[in-house]
């Protein structure tokens, strides 16, 4: 009986809580700004690659 009251007063889960919200929000940001993040990341990556292409060894 005393384990089951002690688990109900244990507050360590709130920092499962908070994770679980930060990753919704980040999964509901990525959902509407997918195509955008996206495209930003192509467009770095195509910089890179033409900036170490004009590097002469």
């Amino acid at each position: 009986m005393k384990a089951i009251k002690d688990f109900i007063k244990d507050e360590s889960g709130i920092g499962i809580v908070e994770l679980v919200l930060i990753l919704v929000i980040l999964i509901g940001l990525v959902a509407i700004f997918g195509d955008k993040i996206g495209e930003l990341v192509r467009n770095l990556i195509d910089k890179i690659i033409q900036d170490a292409n004009s590097v002469t060894p």
